[in-house]
């Protein structure tokens, strides 16, 4: 018996504003994980020494370098915003009986990443 197989057109998912926004949700774990290679080529120039992590310095202060730094963080920020509004759909919360609304999730969620977020700015920069 032959499996039946569906061809689907290559862009199949530009026909839906939803399927869109899910597949630039999913291609920006793709940004992420270049900018993980360059952290981890970070740490390596470290260890290097001096003379090494110096010219990585200098590779990390090109135009293009700076840019891509921006895009990575403009897709994290995608990546986490789209993340956290989907957890309602994941978790459902009861407090003594009551499902906790939808936007309650959400709205803790964004306290406490920014909170974490105050918390590691005053950490790096200080008082």
């Amino acid at each position: 018996m032959k499996a039946l197989v569906r061809p689907m057109p290559l862009l199949w998912w530009l026909r839906s504003r939803a399927y869109v926004l899910f597949m630039v949700r999913e291609l920006t774990s793709v940004l992420i994980a270049a900018y993980l290679v360059v952290f981890l080529i970070f740490l390596q120039r470290i260890a290097a020494g001096p003379s090494s992590y110096e010219s990585f310095l200098r590779w990390l202060a090109q135009p293009a370098v700076l840019a891509f730094h921006l895009v990575a963080l403009a897709a994290a920020l995608y990546h986490s915003v789209t993340w956290l509004q989907l957890t309602p759909m994941t978790i459902v919360m009861r407090i003594r009986g009551r499902r906790v609304p939808a936007a309650t999730i959400v709205a803790a969620n964004f306290a406490v990443w920014g909170a974490l977020s105050v918390l590691i700015v005053w950490l790096v920069v200080g008082t």
